[in-house]
């Protein structure tokens, strides 16, 4: 088994990385096809969802297959080889099964224990499938990664640790409030009619919304979903479709909108909001100044014209909070003047021990252009209860422009903003159960793939055995012509058993040495000891994969 993986992930990369490497349907089948062609590759399957790119393939080389993946991804992603390069992980082997047994388990998940990632990994097989880059290898390992999953969700509370993203983003949208209270009698506008959107559309039916309208680009897939969420056996709730047209219209009348299409552009403006929540109160739809709009005021001698504002416990960071986002080298160089220039009584206490980092910054700014914002203002509840428009956007790249969370009245959260809060959410006890199901059932497919490793050998070497008899018998008949049929049969069975008795306790045993780690060179032992021919391995491999297609043609569909 020669498996590998190359990737990046929300652990790896940086929301803004993923958003501009996000692939399209058509890049992942390109992606696919140009993989498969490539020399190190001989099967190959992509895993894309909104926090991850992963694409494994069956290669023949480690280096090279490392260097034709991750180019392969940069040029299919439009991210530059040298920009993507620091945040790509590879894992080669048993380390690619247990990375993939792991994120079917919802382990390695922007919320740990959500079970949309099998859905996910199933879309993944069914595509490679489709376009025949899928072989042995990768069916089966899907396959069992899809297994092992619903084994740990079947098996332990990993559920409770978790939920989905869609679950996860409605209860960022309702602080502290249940989410069932907080959406009682909201009007809610779903865009998309993926399976994401209908997750979501789902979930707010169910959390008791008034009303779910759905908008996508082909109307007949939103009222698909309408009719299934309003119609006999489905949530009951009031639903409609409408084309994409009309989102600005039924964004003025909506109090939560959830986005998720696979759109390359934005699907909702920052202009279009603010005219959605126009006149609902009298500020709402007015920009919030933010910190960088503040950081321009002219700098006087007192602390009330610090360019930053302050007045948070703890006083001013770089690390990433409210003062640092988005500000540009030219405004850190601007505070780091004002500290320089601070009276003898401000040196006392303050920000001015940061002045150091603050021109340190300013220095790597100078190199960007602009300090990333890492993390954005998290509003209090109190602000979170007077929104009037809550926005929920699931998609990568991202549907809803960013700078609507500096709209009075708007609370946007986001895959970046879901990160950001997953990384404190609380880990389950059985988190670790998951973990050791993970490991023993990496362990048992290692195993599986290395003793049918050597299968094709245990039956070379049977069937050169049993060619052996049958020569045998022939010049046995030559020298001994008068034999009777009787007698001619029951020689033949004897020989026959001698040589299964022979060759039963050195098969059975070599086959569970070659299951266990390292035990790939006992194939080769027995083709040298036995001087069996590789061309006839190799062809008993062959009609072993064509019988097991012929068997079942639906063999390894998801």
């Amino acid at each position: 088994m020669s498996l590998l993986v190359v990737g990046l992930s929300h652990r790896s990369a940086p929301v803004s990385v993923l958003e501009r490497a996000a692939l399209s349907a058509d890049a992942q089948a390109k992606l696919l096809q140009d993989t498969l062609a490539a020399e190190p590759a001989a099967e190959a399957a992509v895993l894309a969802t909104c926090n991850r790119i992963e694409l494994y393939a069956d290669v023949d080389k480690f280096h090279a297959g490392v260097a034709e993946l991750s180019t392969l991804l940069a040029q299919h992603s439009g991210v530059s080889l040298e920009e993507l390069t620091p945040y790509l992980y590879v894992h080669y082997e048993d380390r690619a099964v247990h990375h993939l047994f792991s994120v079917a388990c919802g382990l390695d998940s922007m919320v740990v224990g959500e079970g949309q990632i099998l859905g996910q990994i199933k879309d993944a097989l069914a595509r490679s499938q489709e376009l025949h880059t899928a072989g042995k290898l990768l069916n089966d390992l899907f396959q069992q990664a899809l297994r092992v999953g619903k084994r740990a969700h079947s098996e332990t509370g990993i559920d409770r640790a978790g939920q989905s993203l869609v679950t996860f983003g409605l209860e960022q949208l309702a602080v502290r409030e249940p989410v069932e209270s907080w959406a009682k009698g909201k009007r809610a506008l779903v865009i998309g009619a993926g399976s994401m959107s209908s997750l979501a559309a789902a979930t707010l039916a169910r959390a008791g919304v008034e009303e779910v309208v759905v908008a996508n680009r082909t109307l007949e897939r939103a009222e698909r979903l309408a009719e299934i969420l309003g119609g006999p056996g489905g949530t009951g709730v009031s639903a409609r479709a409408v084309p994409m047209d009309a989102v600005a219209d039924e964004l003025t009348r909506a109090d939560v909108a959830v986005s998720c299409t696979g759109a390359t552009g934005l699907v909702l403006t920052a202009d279009a909001v603010t005219t959605a929540v126009a006149g609902r109160t009298p500020t709402a739809g007015s920009r919030v100044e933010s910190p960088a709009e503040k950081a321009v005021r002219p700098v006087a001698a007192g602390d009330e014209d610090c360019p930053f504002d302050l007045s948070a416990p703890g006083g001013f960071s770089v690390a990433g909070e409210d003062a640092v986002a988005g500000m540009d080298a030219a405004t850190l160089e601007q505070h780091a003047a004002w500290v320089d220039n601070a009276p003898a009584e401000r040196r006392e206490s303050g920000p001015q021990a940061e002045a150091g980092a603050i021109a340190a910054l300013a220095t790597a700014a100078s190199v960007a252009g602009r300090v990333p914002e890492l993390r954005r203002p998290k509003p209090s509840a109190g602000a979170a209860r007077t929104a009037v428009l809550a926005l929920l956007d699931l998609a990568m790249p991202r549907d809803i422009d960013a700078a609507v969370h500096r709209i009075d009245g708007v609370r946007l959260v986001d895959i970046e903003s879901l990160a950001e809060a997953s990384a404190d959410a609380p880990m389950a006890d059985d988190v670790e159960q998951v973990r050791g199901i993970v490991s023993d059932e990496v362990a048992a497919f290692g195993a599986a793939q290395r003793a049918a490793h050597i299968t094709p050998t245990v039956v070379a070497l049977r069937t050169m055995a049993a060619d052996v008899v049958a020569s045998e018998m022939t010049r046995l008949e030559g020298r001994l012509p008068g034999l009777e049929d009787k007698q001619r049969a029951e020689i033949t069975q004897t020989v026959r058993r001698v040589v299964d008795k022979l060759l039963h306790a050195p098969t059975v045993r070599v086959k569970q040495l070659a299951s266990e780690p390292g035990g790939a060179g006992y194939a080769d032992a027995l083709r040298t000891l036995f001087d069996l021919d590789p061309q006839t391995v190799a062809a008993v491999s062959r009609a072993d994969h064509l019988n097991n297609e012929n068997d079942d043609p639906n063999r390894g569909r998801a």
